[in-house]
């Protein structure tokens, strides 16, 4: 993974193709992160699932969520398609509109790492450049990136929403994994083999989440 930015907590920067207009000031509050994160009891941070479709990033996602709820911990989960009804419903699926789909989810995660949340963010993001944009947002140690290793043979019988079938049929275009590239992480902080059971994956996740002091 490469090196992470080093951004203090007043300190935030936009994407280099992002104009900056010179009378939007950020505004620092008397709250701080750490200030939210001492009430929880936990440190903020960003898990980002990224894999292929049918891979179980959500289906993973959800289950961690739910086990760190259980304990207390506050979160929220950022769901691919759930964006897409609201936040990003004007974007399609070229890899212009990818793009921008994911700085918006970066920013909205990084105001919700900013309130102390660990958010877990399940998305294909097949671009590496894409997910580091979102890893540049965020201070050193709050961006966590989970590759779901799930190979395409697996995902493809899976097809939980019959997409590789429309895919291979031709009726739809741009597909991750078929006409359209997934670039793996080089070095993910957490890899997951998809292909385990998912207690096994959510407990190793809640493993390392302690090592990197995320939660106790």
């Amino acid at each position: 993974m490469p090196a992470h930015s080093l951004h203090s907590d007043n300190q935030h920067t936009l994407p280099a193709d992002v104009p900056a207009d010179e009378n939007v000031v950020w505004h620092s509050h008397a709250v701080t992160r750490q200030d939210r994160e001492r009430k929880n009891g936990h440190r903020g941070a960003v898990l980002w699932f990224t894999g292929l479709s049918g891979s179980g990033k959500s289906t993973l996602a959800g289950a961690l969520e739910q086990e760190l709820f259980r304990r207390g911990i506050r979160t929220y989960l950022l769901d691919g398609d759930n964006v897409r009804h609201g936040l990003c419903r004007d974007l399609g699926f070229s890899d212009t509109d990818r793009r921008e789909n994911i700085r918006r989810v970066g920013e909205v995660a990084k105001l919700m790492v900013d309130a102390g949340l660990v958010v877990l963010s399940a998305f294909i993001s097949p671009h590496r450049a894409e997910r580091q944009m979102v890893q540049e947002m965020l201070d050193n140690g709050q961006f966590i990136e989970v590759f779901v290793d799930t190979p395409l043979a697996i995902c493809e019988a899976r097809d939980p929403k019959g997409l590789y079938k429309k895919a291979r049929a031709g009726e739809l275009k741009n597909f991750t994994g078929i006409d359209s590239v997934y670039e793996s992480p080089m070095a993910p902080d957490i890899h997951l083999k998809g292909d385990r059971p998912l207690a096994q994956l959510v407990e190793q996740l809640l493993e390392q989440l302690s090592v990197k002091a995320i939660i106790s």
